[in-house]
C-alpha cells in the first residue's frame, strides 16, 4: 500500500500575502493541488494534507480544485518543524506499506519522478529513499553525502565543510519511507537544535541505525525541486509549467 503526506501548514511570510502559501495559484489551480496530483499519479491510494495556518482556507481551495476525490487532513497547530508535521499524521500513516512525503509548495514535481523513486525504493527494500536533484549551484540546500550506493547523511549548508559544499547533489525535501520504520523514527527525533524544531531528515540516521537501507535517487529534471517562497518564484513556476 502506498500513501502520501503533503506538508502544507506554513504561512509563507515571504509571499507578502495573508493567504496561506499553498493556495496561491499556478495555472489556475492552488499549488498544493499539483503535489496531490503527482502523488496520485505515482500510485498513492490515499493522500493526507497537513494543514495549519488558515486550515479551512486550504481545505476549501483543495475542495474547489479537486474532481470529487477525497483527501484527508491532519492539523499541525504549532509549526515545530517537518518531523513534527509528519508526526501529526501518524494515525494516517499507520504501519503498513510506504509513504511518499511531499511539500505543498513544490508544484513542478511530476508523478513520473515519484513513481521512479518509489519503484527504486521498493525494489531495494529501503527503509528510506530521499529524492534528490543535481544543481549547478547547490547553495542553500542540504547536500547528499554518499557512501558508495548508500546515503551516508544529509548535511545542511550551514553545517557543511568545504568538501561537502562542493557536492552538487541536494535534498529536494521529498522522501519515501517505509511506514513502520518512519513511525519508530518519529518517536526518537529530538528538537535539540538551534531552532528547537523536529527535523524530518533526522529520521534517516535513526532508520539506518535500525539496520535498514537508505538511498538517494536524483530526479531527471532539476526544475522539479523548485519550491515557491516568493511571488517571483511563483511566476517562474508558472512559466515552466506553461512550457511543458
Amino acid at each position: 500500500m502506498v500513501k502520501s503526506v503533503i506538508l502544507a501548514a506554513g504561512k509563507g511570510t515571504r509571499m507578502k500575502s495573508d493567504k496561506p502559501k499553498v493556495v496561491h495559484q499556478v495555472m489556475g489551480k492552488p499549488m498544493v493541488y499539483y503535489s496531490i496530483e503527482a502523488a496520485r499519479r505515482a500510485g498513492a491510494d490515499q493522500v493526507c494534507v497537513i494543514v495549519g495556518y488558515k486550515a479551512d482556507e486550504v481545505k476549501q481551495a483543495i475542495a474547489e480544485s479537486e474532481e470529487s476525490v477525497s483527501v484527508s487532513y491532519a492539523l499541525q497547530e504549532q509549526q515545530l518543524g517537518t518531523g513534527h508535521a509528519v508526526k501529526c499524521a501518524s494515525d494516517f500513516i499507520g504501519k503498513d506499506g510506504d509513504v511518499i512525503i511531499l511539500c505543498g509548495d513544490t508544484p513542478l514535481v511530476t508523478g513520473e519522478t515519484l513513481s521512479k523513486a518509489l519503484d527504486f525504493h521498493q525494489k531495494n527494500g529501503n527503509g528510506v529513499t530521499v529524492i534528490s536533484a543535481i544543481l549547478d549551484d547547490p547553495f542553500g540546500y542540504g547536500r547528499i553525502i554518499r557512501n558508495g550506493d548508500s546515503l551516508e547523511k544529509i548535511v545542511e549548508e550551514k553545517d557543511a565543510d568545504e568538501s561537502e559544499k562542493a557536492v552538487k547533489e541536494v535534498n529536494s525535501g521529498m522522501y519515501i519511507f517505509n511506514c513502520d520504520a518512519l513511525q519508530a523514527a518519529l518517536t526518537q527525533i529530538s528538537n535539540d537544535n538551534a531552532q528547537g524544531e523536529y527535523y524530518l531528515p533526522d529520521a534517516i540516521e535513526i532508520i539506518k541505525k535500525m539496520g535498514l537501507k537508505a538511498s538517494a535517487v536524483p530526479m531527471d529534471d532539476a526544475d522539479q525541486i523548485r519550491g515557491v517562497n516568493t511571488l517571483e518564484q511563483l511566476a517562474e513556476a508558472e512559466k515552466i509549467m506553461e512550457n511543458r
